[in-house]
């Protein structure tokens, strides 16, 4: 356990308020941990929670980008933080899902030293080709990799992209030629430029590509179609349980009072159910779902049970 609960810490905690109404929860600003670098998604949601804790609530927030490692430098440095509701981390699967599996000496418990405190919701991954190959569904996909072979782009070794590969292989009896780049605009430049025939990438950051006809979605890797193209059928559906959705939730360190925790959950639920928002969410692909902070942890945990097997089966542990 990275946080230790001293006798005066406890009796701290003990002393703190009831906090039963969402709202601000400490006088003192907090800081939002984000585990990738500006600009992407989950530095994105962060701002927009930063945001709304000050002008709905009066909770002060910023927002500090600790990238590296697939986000276990943020977790690391989070989990050491005192446990007073002023450090928290934008989560993800990178830190809490994948790291647990990938990395054989993690520094810390991603269940034992965090508090899991509110499910934000998820962006859907899906399966592009080319939009002049000739494959319009799943089952030519699948024909042409049994076939000739087909080769396909990932945001980088040990990414969810490269991970679904490995899940879409498995469950479709299939074997794909795995080529992994530095993030996800590099490989859809290549795409772009005739040298992937496919590509697996966040529906919502391609909306334009899609739009534009430039790139053909084949299926989703999640539960329900995207609402922002119900047209394109999930892996599901098709008769393949894929399903790696890209999650992102808020945490703490561990031993945060649990008023405090509840608190900062009901505060985000009534940020996530306000108009503006909705719309923000949507332009990230974000579709969220209402958690308590038990049943957020609890999906952690069955998350890293669930992907420890696929990420064994990249190879990308270690």
């Amino acid at each position: 356990m990275k946080q230790i609960l001293t006798f005066g810490t406890a009796a701290l905690l003990m002393a703190t308020p009831a906090l039963a109404e969402p709202g601000k929860w400490t006088d003192e600003p907090v800081r939002i941990v984000v585990t990738f670098p500006p600009g992407g998604t989950s530095d994105l949601i962060a701002r927009v929670l930063a945001q709304y804790f000050e002008s709905e609530y009066g909770q002060k927030a910023v927002v500090d980008n600790r990238p590296g490692a697939g986000g276990t430098v943020a977790a690391d440095f989070v989990a050491d933080q005192d446990p007073d509701g002023t450090t928290l981390i934008l989560g993800n699967n990178a830190p809490f899902t994948i790291a647990p599996t990938q990395f054989e000496d993690l520094p810390y418990d991603p269940m034992g030293d965090f508090t899991h405190i509110a499910y934000l919701g998820a962006s859907t991954p899906a399966l592009f080709v080319q939009p002049d190959s000739g494959i319009t569904s799943l089952e030519a996909y699948i024909d042409q990799a049994k076939g000739e072979g087909i080769t396909y782009g990932s945001s980088g070794v040990g990414s969810i992209t490269h991970i679904l590969g490995q899940a879409v292989d498995g469950a479709l009896g299939i074997e794909q030629i795995h080529v992994p780049y530095q993030g996800s605009a590099p490989a859809i430049q290549d795409f772009r430029a005739g040298v992937l025939e496919a590509y697996y990438d966040m529906v919502a950051l391609n909306r334009d590509l899609i739009t534009e006809g430039e790139t053909q979605p084949i299926a989703l890797a999640a539960p329900a179609r995207s609402p922002l193209f119900p047209d394109i059928p999930t892996f599901r559906e098709l008769g393949h349980d894929v399903v790696i959705e890209n999650w992102t939730g808020l945490s703490g360190p561990a031993g945060m009072d649990p008023a405090m925790v509840e608190t900062i959950n009901d505060t985000v639920a009534e940020i996530m159910q306000l108009d503006a928002v909705i719309a923000q969410l949507a332009q990230f692909g974000i579709a969220h779902t209402p958690m308590e902070s038990a049943e957020f942890t609890t999906f952690v945990e069955d998350a890293i049970a669930t992907w420890a097997p696929l990420i064994l089966s990249a190879k990308v542990n270690g």
